[in-house]
């Protein structure tokens, strides 16, 4: 979502809070490589209800793969955003926060040095989290696809890939259709993303672009060789889910949509086929097309091109004839967790004193200090 919707959303949607929901209220922050994401949601009986959301492009790990460390102004950007995040957050009567950060501070040598500068200038306690982790979370916030109407009947497996800006998190899930139930076989982390893939070949245009695919390939090799991923492919038996704004933005462009629409697109199910003619579009319109196209825009101009070239070496190692397109991530993982958890303790609680409710908040693990800024429910 281009970053002044995602303003404009959360503005929208702060005019009539907090009375109009109940709560309790949960609060998630993903700090990736390229994005600073917030996303506040309500508790409701079957989940939680989005109530208020934060996306910025801050490219906090632009140059890191040179440098080995987090630039200065690539930190200035992200405490902008973050300041944001944090006065958002003051906005809300919060039960519990949970805020993580990924591959960028993962492998930046000042990645631990800038979290402790985040945490004194903002209260924000920040969690750097494991590739596994952040594949768990992302199988979480797509668990209601995997058995989705549009899936096939006899799908026993899934792979879900998530194309972030310095990583790519691959999972290997397998399905029971009739449990509604989804188990994790086995996860795989590649070290490249939009970022990285752009600072190694370049932006995508004429020949790097192959060059790009080929060496997605590679590196998905030794994960294929391990779980024989495309034996089951060849069986008809496997379901594929994206999520990222690279598969996102691939889906507008295959639906001819004059711009980007949520709604039109989370959950969609498209042909792999469609999805390589939306990538063959982007590449023929060249740089300034890239910039001028309602899908993708200024900001993402830049970085569109790798992330293709990463789909596009998934779709050729596993060619699923459907690909499911997932616009949700780490943030939505990390609330559906919280909405469960907090719904089991609640119930427990009940149980344990006969109560129909209970004064105390739900005990956080996560973000503890900034809680105590907040009247909590």
């Amino acid at each position: 979502m281009p970053e002044r919707e995602a303003e404009m959303m959360g503005c929208a949607q702060r005019r009539g809070m907090p009375g109009r929901y109940a709560g309790p209220f949960f609060a998630a922050i993903d700090l990736g490589t390229n994005n600073c994401r917030l996303m506040i949601a309500a508790r409701t009986s079957s989940g939680f209800r989005v109530v208020d959301s934060f996306n910025r492009c801050v490219g906090l790990g632009e140059g890191l793969k040179v440098s080995g460390r987090l630039a200065e102004d690539a930190m200035n950007r992200t405490m902008d955003a973050l300041r944001i995040c944090a006065e958002r957050l003051h906005q809300w009567p919060l039960t519990e926060i949970r805020a993580v950060a990924t591959e960028a501070c993962r492998r930046a040598g000042n990645g631990r040095d800038f979290l402790a500068r985040v945490f004194r200038e903002t209260g924000l306690k920040i969690d750097i989290i494991s590739a596994r982790e952040e594949a768990e979370l992302a199988v979480e916030s797509c668990s209601a696809l995997f058995n989705q109407s549009a899936a096939p009947q006899n799908a026993e497996r899934g792979v879900l890939f998530d194309i972030g800006g310095g990583s790519t998190e691959i999972a290997w899930v397998r399905l029971d259709q009739q449990r509604n139930e989804h188990t994790l076989i086995g996860t795989t982390s590649l070290p490249l993303g939009v970022i990285s893939l752009e600072e190694t070949f370049g932006r995508g245009h004429g020949a790097s672009y192959d060059d790009m695919v080929n060496h997605v390939c590679e590196q998905l090799a030794p994960f294929e060789s391990i779980h024989r991923i495309y034996r089951e492919v060849l069986q008809g038996r496997t379901r594929l889910i994206g999520t990222s704004g690279t598969v996102t933005t691939l889906a507008g462009v295959a639906l001819a949509l004059p711009r980007y629409n949520r709604a039109m697109i989370d959950g969609a199910t498209l042909p792999g086929e469609s999805m390589c003619e939306a990538i063959r579009t982007l590449r023929d319109i060249g740089p300034q097309g890239l910039m001028e196209h309602p899908c993708v825009g200024p900001d993402r101009s830049r970085y569109v091109l790798p992330g293709c070239a990463i789909f596009e070496a998934i779709y050729q190692m596993w060619p699923i004839q459907q690909v499911t397109i997932a616009d949700r991530g780490l943030r939505d993982g990390m609330l559906a967790r919280m909405a469960r958890d907090h719904a089991l303790y609640s119930a427990s609680v009940r149980r344990r004193t006969g109560a129909s409710s209970f004064a105390k908040p739900y005990p956080a693990t996560h973000g503890a200090d900034f809680l105590n800024n907040y009247v909590t429910l």
